[in-house]
């Protein structure tokens, strides 16, 4: 019998501090692309969702002030990598700069099926399980990783980095 083989979801919402076609918000629109570019480079990534313009900054389930970041990867290990060891650090130190300090959970990771895409409405369920119930095998952080089904073992604690996402992380917050 062969093993149901799943891969990591994750996503990452942020309040914007201004409309995306502010000012205020154009240095981080004008980091998009090239982080984006760098998330599908990277050795485990799967899937992200976005619009035919590149990235999902116009997809807007959580309400109008909210960005929203989902994608796919092969494992814990490999969105680790991307999330704290890439150029994506480097730009996401300025978030403060575009986005309101959030008080509840803003980034969730759960596993699916492989070929499974999530939809918003599935990740705002999962988001809505960690903040209600905190961190489980339904939906978890990098602080408190559960391993996929069917596996032995988890990825062990990153440190106080409890986010993670392919275009906006905030390192060094104790949310």
């Amino acid at each position: 019998m062969l093993m149901k083989t799943y891969q990591l979801a994750q996503l990452n919402i942020a309040q914007m501090t201004a409309p995306i076609d502010s000012p205020v918000m154009a240095d981080f629109v004008a980091n998009l692309d090239r982080i984006n570019g760098l998330a599908e480079q990277s050795p485990g990534f799967v899937w992200r969702l976005k619009t035919d313009e590149g990235n999902a900054t116009a997809l807007r389930p959580f309400g109008d002030e909210y960005l929203v970041n989902l994608s796919l990867w092969r494992d814990v290990e490999s969105l680790r990598d991307f999330v704290f060891k890439s150029a994506h650090t480097e730009i996401m130190k300025r978030r403060g700069e575009w986005f309101e300090r959030m008080r509840e959970s803003y980034s969730v990771l759960w596993w699916v099926p492989e070929g499974h895409r999530p939809t918003t409405q599935e990740a705002k369920v999962r988001l809505q399980l960690l903040n209600e119930k905190g961190p489980s095998p339904e939906a978890f952080t990098f602080k408190n990783p559960h391993p996929a089904p069917g596996s032995i073992h988890a990825s062990g604690p990153v440190g106080s980095d409890d986010v993670c996402t392919t275009t906006i992380i905030f390192p060094g917050d104790d949310d």
